[in-house]
């Protein structure tokens, strides 16, 4: 997938379509590394299912990104850097993949909401961001793990 807009990109986008964003420090995050996997988890977005996600700490390093901190406004864009949703974010906790819970698992709403489904997604996931990134996945490779709230549903183009 592409690289991801700046945040200035991103407001400048938004404004041009009357869009204005709340006040706070503005993050652009993509979900996914396929677009199946994008518009499947936007979709759990949209349907108010999804309301955290976790990052490779590892990733956001190698690509020299910063992720979203608690007040922050996150635009998450679609497979096509499209913004999709406005949130805003509420917590972030960075812990080893081996520490998620129960309770986040659910807060991140794929699949069934277990953490056996979690960890086995996730694992998948990081195990390609890792191999994209040159580092071996461990239990105790280091994720972000985020939750938000979403202010705004954007209208997707075809």
């Amino acid at each position: 997938m592409d690289p991801l807009p700046t945040p200035e990109q991103i407001i400048a986008q938004l404004a041009a379509q009357g869009v204005r964003l709340p006040p706070g420090r503005v993050h652009v995050d993509g979900y996914g590394d396929s677009p199946a996997l994008s518009q499947a988890l936007l979709a759990l977005i949209r349907d108010g299912q999804k309301r955290a996600g976790t990052g490779l700490l590892w990733g956001h390093e190698h690509e020299q990104l910063g992720w979203a901190e608690p007040g922050d406004i996150e635009v998450i864009v679609d497979h096509l850097n499209r913004p999709s949703v406005i949130a805003r974010t509420l917590s972030v906790e960075i812990k080893a993949f081996c520490d998620v819970d129960a309770a986040y698992a659910a807060t991140e709403g794929e699949g069934d909401g277990s953490l056996a489904y979690w960890r086995e997604v996730h694992w998948d996931y990081f195990s390609r961001e890792c191999a994209r990134i040159g580092r071996t996945p461990s239990e105790r490779m280091p994720v972000v793990c985020s939750i938000f709230e979403v202010l705004d549903v954007l209208p997707q183009a075809d």
